[in-house]
């Protein structure tokens, strides 16, 4: 079985590279964001009072 020559390793590499970029770019747009609603009530904090 003869091996693969050193231009093809370098076509597959950049292949597999392209095509990583390419899912992890698509993932990036397709994912909706999030809407926040701004009016929702503030947060409620807890006052203590220490008394040492």
């Amino acid at each position: 079985m003869p091996q693969m020559a050193p231009l093809l390793w370098l076509n597959l590499y950049m292949f597999f590279t392209t095509m990583l970029a390419l899912i992890i770019i698509s993932s990036y747009f397709i994912k909706t964001p999030v809407k926040i609603d701004s009016h929702s009530d503030p947060i409620k904090t807890n006052q203590a009072n220490w008394k040492w």
